[in-house]
């Protein structure tokens, strides 16, 4: 006598991002910066409870405004729905290119910028950032 088993349902073999990105731009130190750590933290609890892709660029090369908004740009015209920026010079590069990219949303750290499409994370020590850029992220990601 034969028995056969029903195959179990194949697993994906990699995590099912919804079609929705928020990305971080950082100074030169990256992921490890400082103004860069907690936010990037945030963005992968995000991440983990909603299914949001999250990505990052470090701006390389001179730290100064001029150098750093191609690297913004290229985050916004990547499909980026939302941009997180930490560290004073890409803070700087959102203040000077955001209006280029009016239906962008923009979120600096440790600042604030006075633009429409520009909101401030808000935080006093590393902790209060992390939790506040989950809150913003997970906030925005559609649930449908």
């Amino acid at each position: 006598m034969w028995v056969w088993w029903p195959k179990p349902a194949e697993q994906p073999r990699e995590r099912q991002y919804l079609d929705f990105t928020a990305c971080l731009l950082t100074d030169e130190h990256g992921l490890s910066g400082p103004d860069a750590a907690p936010v990037w933290a945030g963005m992968q609890e995000a991440s983990l409870a909603t299914r949001a892709k999250v990505e990052y660029v470090a701006v390389t090369g001179p730290q100064t405004v001029p150098n750093a908004l191609p690297f913004l740009s290229s985050l916004v015209q990547g499909r980026c729905d939302l941009v997180f920026a930490a560290g004073p010079v890409p803070v700087d590069a959102v203040r000077e290119g955001a209006s280029t990219f009016p239906k962008a949303r923009f979120f600096v750290v440790g600042t604030s910028v006075q633009k429409p499409n520009v909101s401030t994370v808000e935080g006093k020590s590393p902790a209060e950032v992390q939790a506040a850029v989950k809150r913003i992220l997970t906030s925005a990601v559609p649930t449908s």
